[in-house]
């Protein structure tokens, strides 16, 4: 018992991380209908800006992780502006193209000039347990994680419900060409999307890389753009809510699922993929998604 505890523990704070990214990934999806394949090395090159900051100009850590969440939203901003926003939004295969083009090139871009040399990450949580229970443990890192995500699906609510700009941005996902039409700016009001999804990303790596068991590196966000992915889509990709429960799902499923049946630690990535594939299967819109209704 006290064994399943502990993994309990583990998967709600790696399902948490991966709820961060999913959040990000939902965010970009809910105005384009588009999976950002860029979005994990956006939020890989945030978490590198943050450990510069903190290490190199002496930035206390928390703040060094709010300036490289605004750092990498102004970029995302400028990238949507330059690269995305020319294109029809219409037509996904030019803009696949393009979010893969910028997986490959931020990637290279961050060996070039950081090196693929594993690098640990300073604390954002206090050491130690907040809870013991014979062996079994509760860490401050996994309340943290928790608590985080708790703290920025609120902010993302209200910021949606109750700003101009979040009702602007809920009007363009739900109809982009009434909004035109009753004079939203669809242009500014999907940036800032981008933008948002960008520091919401850039938060999730720097939760993720502040585990004493990880490190922070080009690669990180390789495999978990795919544990997010899966968390997304077994979700709901256009529901914020759906990107919680389907990456705590996602990390409780990695963390026990996988050791109690016996599968190998390096089959974990694929036994997301297994659930990814029976959700597109049998439910495609997610738990929690809107089925897409077809008029004839």
């Amino acid at each position: 018992m006290e064994l399943f505890l502990n993994r309990i523990s583990d998967g709600l704070s790696n399902g948490a991380t991966y709820a961060l990214i999913a959040m990000a990934l939902v965010m970009i999806f809910k105005a384009t209908t588009l999976i950002n394949f860029a979005q994990g090395e956006f939020a890989m090159f945030g978490g590198f800006i943050a450990l510069v900051l903190a290490t190199e100009q002496g930035i206390p850590m928390w703040g060094a992780v709010f300036g490289s969440m605004v750092i990498t939203a102004v970029c995302a901003a400028g990238i949507e502006r330059t690269l995305i926003r020319p294109f029809d939004p219409s037509d996904h295969l030019p803009l696949v193209i393009i979010t893969l083009g910028l997986f490959l090139g931020i990637n290279a871009l961050a060996g070039i000039i950081w090196r693929f040399d594993p690098r640990a990450f300073p604390k954002l949580f206090p050491s130690g347990n907040a809870l013991t229970y014979g062996t079994a443990t509760l860490s401050w890192y996994t309340v943290g994680t928790l608590v985080t995500i708790a703290v920025v699906s609120g902010g993302l609510t209200l910021l949606l419900n109750k700003t101009k700009i979040g009702l602007a941005f809920r009007a363009v996902s739900s109809n982009l060409e009434s909004s035109e039409l009753v004079g939203i700016k669809v242009g500014p009001t999907l940036q800032f999307g981008w933008a948002i999804a960008a520091a919401v990303g850039t938060l999730g790596v720097c939760v993720f890389v502040a585990s004493p068991f990880r490190q922070l590196e080009p690669n990180v966000m390789v495999t978990g753009l795919i544990f997010a992915v899966s968390a997304a889509a077994l979700g709901g990709l256009d529901s914020l809510g759906g990107a919680i429960v389907g990456g705590l799902a996602i990390g409780l499923v990695q963390s026990i699922a996988v050791p109690y049946l016996g599968i190998p630690s390096e089959l974990s990535l694929l036994a997301a993929v297994v659930v990814l594939m029976l959700v597109l299967l049998f439910k495609p819109s997610g738990l929690f998604g809107t089925p897409q209704v077809e008029r004839v």
